[in-house]
């Protein structure tokens, strides 16, 4: 791993893969190439079947403190308008869970990115800001969206009009963030429950965050069905020796985990 790098990503031999923003000095201000390794690191860590899940955090004090404004046009112009150098799509493509490790000031495109994980566990005091309204900046990564759909309207109105900080004990209480941990265990609450994770079957972990995450994007009555539909599917595909050991497995006889359940 090369720590001259901006984005570092560790494969560890456990299945967890440590992705970091390592521009320390500007608090993981992103830049346009940034953006663009973030997106190819989780393209590269979802074909990885090695890596199950996956830990999203920032070198030094902070997570990300969004776009690197002294290449705004670039960036903003520019856009990252194609879906493969897209970090928020391809975080939110990737098929592995990932947990989100904020520290310090996730500050709106990093408020975004954290948006896009499945799981955040945050380091006490750390803050989550939504400045888009402050600067003038138009948000195109979800954070109109997805922020009202988990905290509620009008705190996420609060939280983007004001552009007032979102502490992480709050964020906790408002159902944002699952954890908030003491700031040198961060990371070691964030790969408990990556731990934790690993140790269930791995094809369901993988169909599961999938059916949770799309049915968020369709009404209940769709998203009753899609279940439905990929459960017959799933199970369809599943072998006599499988549903053996799927058996074996709950009654509690077998030693080892069924290959598909």
């Amino acid at each position: 791993m090369d720590p001259e790098k901006l984005i570092l990503v560790n494969r560890e031999p456990n299945g967890i893969a440590l992705v970091t923003i390592n521009r320390p000095n500007s608090l993981n201000s992103l830049t346009r190439s940034m953006m663009v390794d973030l997106a190819e690191a989780f393209k590269s860590l979802d074909r990885d079947e090695s890596v199950r899940v996956v830990v999203l955090t920032g070198s030094g004090r902070s997570f990300c403190s969004g776009v690197d404004l002294t290449s705004a046009e670039d960036v903003f112009k520019g856009d990252v308008k194609n879906v493969e150098e897209d970090p928020v799509v391809q975080i939110e493509r990737c098929r592995k869970p990932v947990i989100g490790a904020i520290k310090g000031f996730a500050v709106t495109a990093g408020f975004e990115i954290a948006l896009a994980c499945d799981i955040l566990i945050a380091a006490k005091g750390a803050k989550f800001l939504d400045t888009h309204a402050r600067f003038g900046i138009f948000p195109s990564w979800g954070l109109s969206q997805k922020l009202s759909r988990i905290i509620g309207a009008n705190k996420a109105r609060e939280v983007s009009l004001t552009a007032m900080p979102l502490t992480a004990e709050l964020a906790e209480r408002l159902g944002l963030v699952n954890h908030v941990v003491e700031q040198g265990e961060l990371l070691v609450k964030a790969k408990e429950v990556a731990e934790a994770i690993i140790k269930n079957n791995g094809d369901l972990v993988l169909s599961y965050k999938s059916i949770i995450n799309d049915g968020l994007k369709v009404d209940l009555g769709r998203a009753l069905s899609l279940e439905k539909e990929r459960a017959h599917e799933y199970y369809n595909g599943m072998t006599k020796e499988q549903f053996r050991q799927m058996q074996e497995f709950i009654a509690g006889r077998g030693s080892k985990k069924p290959s598909k359940l």
